[in-house]
């Protein structure tokens, strides 16, 4: 009997040369909303527009299950830096735009934590941000 089963799985192994197609790989960071977002409110937004000085977010938009909410964030750059800026977020996932003194650095989000985001600039740049 176990003859049969190793038989039976090395014909499986080595029969199986066709190769499978492969999932889409998960990327940190996903395209779910632009740092364009924070920028402006559409007339549909409005509609849904909410202000609850309980919470930490300046405000949110949407229904239940689909908001998108907006924050203003502070924390450090790779070399220690401090940074702040806002952003929209919407589930797990956001975007927004940290101000510099120079220039606008625009960012992708994601919550790690509890009032703790992980973001990455266009150049790849990380920073670790919280809401205040």
């Amino acid at each position: 009997m176990i003859k049969k089963l190793l038989l039976v799985f090395l014909l499986v192994i080595t029969g199986c040369t066709k190769e499978l197609p492969q999932p889409k790989i998960n990327t940190f960071y996903k395209e779910v909303i632009t740092a364009d977002d924070r920028k402006t409110i559409t007339p549909e937004e409005a509609k849904t527009y909410h202000v609850d000085t309980g919470y930490q977010y300046e405000y949110r938009t949407g229904n239940s299950g689909h908001y998108e909410y907006n924050y203003d964030v502070k924390g450090i750059d790779s070399k220690g830096d401090s940074v702040f800026g806002n952003i929209n977020v919407q589930g797990k996932f956001g975007a927004g735009i940290l101000l510099d003194t120079v220039k606008n650095i625009e960012i992708k989000t994601q919550w790690i934590a509890q009032g703790k985001l992980k973001a990455i600039d266009t150049n790849g740049n990380e920073y670790n941000l919280i809401v205040p």
